[in-house]
């Protein structure tokens, strides 16, 4: 793989050294551990929120064209969560989604769980809680700034979300790059469009997917609903983050073949979304990092879904149940650590009673058809066709 799917992140927009002053940056990563011998992973967010990065509203023309409600729904829920590992030679990248309705202990930067008394949530909410939180405390301190209570609530969000992943994944953050709901948009119409491949025809009107079968040149708002489905899908929301996947393939493909970097047109117009619509951890530069990756040859991408012990409910709120213990072995694994020891029978028994103790507990999975299985089922992977278009069913 090149450096396009990072690009993707928000790291490679820039192709000239005087940008990258240009990214707004975040210190949420602070002293958090950092990976060795030169190796870097890298979390990717999509935050699902509808407002601007001081907490305004997006406009309504924009909320139109996103397709996605009135401006209210979404909070500040990270809908994606992908985790890119680059080792030190940049040539096997290992990414792994995480879905976004995993049920996991909420991991405070200090390394205390919890946020407000609760202790196990949807790994999406790590982010809006701890928002929501830093604001209360700021509140009471007397701040009144609205840009102020955004701009801190956020880097709280960040700053919970990344320790979260990390409790869960057992590997370090380096760097992390946070991409706005209108980012998709924005990234797809700079780029003129992105190409995807459907096995099977898809009819959503939750996103506003409406695809036949076959190759198709998705616009703004069209790349967006991709990304976005998971109503009408056999694997619901494990189904939607291979369509993330999918999108940052077509990126990478697109900024292949398409020879963006040296149309002056275009790169100005990636700049611009990644200037407005991406967060970078302080600290990264991410034109050297382009300009390093995009010179080896023979890059290759794995991407993998985290794997989902099964359905349940909890306070009313469908939920994945995880087996952190297995997850932090694979990821290990994938990323080249030493992974933790293998469970004993008793340490298993003891992770499938805790499962099975989830309170207010109604095995199902809602996959927007009406349909409910107990039963996780990864689906298939993502594929290409011979001319490196991304296929999804």
């Amino acid at each position: 793989m090149s450096c396009a799917v990072l690009v993707a992140c928000g790291v490679g927009w820039a192709g000239a050294r005087q940008v990258s002053g240009g990214f707004h940056t975040s210190n949420a990563l602070a002293d958090a551990p950092k990976s060795r011998d030169g190796a870097e992973n890298i979390l990717l967010m999509g935050l699902d929120t509808r407002n601007d990065r001081d907490g305004n509203p997006l406009p309504a023309d924009v909320l139109a064209q996103l397709h996605a409600g009135d401006g209210s729904e979404g909070g500040y829920n990270t809908n994606t969560l992908i985790i890119i590992h680059v080792p030190a030679d940049g040539k096997q990248i290992t990414a792994f989604s995480i879905p976004r309705d995993d049920y996991v202990t909420m991991v405070n930067p200090d390394g205390s769980t919890g946020i407000d008394g609760t202790e196990k949530a949807k790994i999406k909410e790590a982010y809006g809680r701890a928002k929501a939180q830093e604001e209360d405390r700021l509140s009471a301190q007397g701040v009144t700034d609205p840009v102020q209570l955004e701009t801190q609530g956020r880097d709280a969000g960040r700053a919970e979300t990344v320790a979260t992943v990390r409790a869960l994944t057992g590997v370090p953050i380096d760097r992390f790059a946070e991409v706005s709901l209108v980012g998709f948009y924005d990234i797809a119409k700079a780029l003129g469009g992105v190409t995807v491949c459907l096995n099977h025809s898809v009819s959503d009107s939750y996103s506003g997917a409406h695809f036949a079968a076959g190759v198709h040149k998705l616009n703004g708002a069209q790349a967006l609903a991709f990304v976005r489905q998971r109503h009408g899908l056999d694997n619901g929301d494990l189904d939607r983050t291979h369509r993330q996947q999918a999108f940052l393939l077509s990126v990478e493909h697109e900024l292949q073949s398409s020879g963006v970097f040296s149309d002056l047109g275009k790169l100005s117009a990636l700049v611009d979304v990644a200037q407005k619509d991406v967060v970078l951890s302080s600290g990264w530069n991410v034109v050297d990092d382009a300009h390093q990756l995009g010179d080896i040859a023979g890059q290759s991408v794995t991407f993998t879904t985290l794997p989902v012990l099964r359905y349940d409910t909890v306070d009313e709120q469908d939920v994945n149940i995880v087996d952190p213990d297995a997850i932090k072995r694979e990821v290990q694994t994938a990323f080249g650590m030493a992974p933790p020891p293998v469970s004993t029978p008793s340490s298993t028994t003891s992770v499938a009673d805790q499962a099975a103790a989830v309170p207010t507990s109604q095995a199902s999975s809602d996959t927007g058809d009406g349909d409910t299985d107990s039963t996780p089922d990864q689906g298939k992977p993502v594929t290409t066709t011979a001319s490196g278009v991304p296929c999804v069913n």
